[in-house]
């Protein structure tokens, strides 16, 4: 079988698919109020990663608009509230968003929020949620090795779990069969197949200016990096073994 996807959501002059729940996550790390519209408008249900409210908060606030942090109201603020400051807590608490704090050490910040949207889809007998995290792969580098090894396990349970920031968006494909469908009006020229968390994958593709033919990967051999895609086509990728995909924004 074929896995399809698609990187709708990144486009900001697409309208709205209703027969998608998708979830947007803000982690603590900078990102762009366009990026953020498109994503936030996108999705049905938003939280902060704890310090992601103070980002949420700032970036808001210094849009130059005074109304429009009370227009963006996450759904919850929830993880151990180590970075959270005060006042964006005194804010957002007094708008009835629920801050939640949870001290668990053998969970980040990121899992927390999404052990909260999975105890939402039990409650409620929903189907699982297409999970977009903004942030996440920029930053300190331990932080961004944690978002890989996460993601790279929620394939195990989750269907769709993509990664944005203003520079790209990124996400695991597990082993098998794909097809990407690619918007050229939303992504930019570059990408790459990275095979992190395993020894090593055979991969063969189309859509790729340099293609791969049942070709091995690795971090001890080649690895498809600075790739580019084929104008006007989309990607199909095979792969043996589960793999990162990416690809870089445009800058609109």
């Amino acid at each position: 079988m074929v896995v399809e996807w698609c990187t709708q959501f990144l486009d900001p002059r697409a309208s709205k698919d209703f027969n998608i729940s998708r979830a947007l996550i803000i982690l603590n790390q900078p990102f762009s109020v366009k990026l953020l519209k498109t994503l936030w408008a996108a999705s049905e249900w938003r939280s902060c990663a704890d310090g992601g409210a103070n980002r949420l908060y700032d970036v808001l606030g210094t849009s130059g608009d005074p109304n429009l942090q009370s227009l963006f109201l996450p759904d919850m603020v929830k993880g151990d509230l180590d970075s959270l400051r005060d006042d964006v807590k005194l804010y957002y608490t007094s708008l009835n968003v629920p801050v939640i704090h949870d001290s668990g050490q053998d969970s980040t910040d990121l899992m927390k929020c999404v052990q909260a949207l999975e105890e939402k889809e039990r409650l409620t007998g929903r189907e699982q949620f297409e999970i977009v995290i903004l942030g996440g792969l920029s930053g300190r580098l331990d932080q961004t090795v944690h978002t890989l090894s996460y993601l790279h396990k929620l394939r195990k349970t989750r269907k769709r779990v993509f990664t944005v920031t203003d520079d790209n968006v990124g996400w695991v494909l597990d082993e098998g069969e794909h097809l990407i469908h690619i918007n050229h009006d939303v992504l930019g020229q570059t990408c790459g197949l990275l095979p992190v968390g395993i020894d090593s994958t055979i991969l063969t593709t189309t859509g790729l200016r340099w293609n791969l033919d049942n070709t091995e990967s690795s971090f001890d051999g080649l690895m498809s990096t600075s790739n580019h895609l084929v104008p006007g086509q989309d990607v199909t990728i095979k792969t043996s073994k589960p793999i990162w995909w990416c690809a870089e924004l445009r800058d609109h």
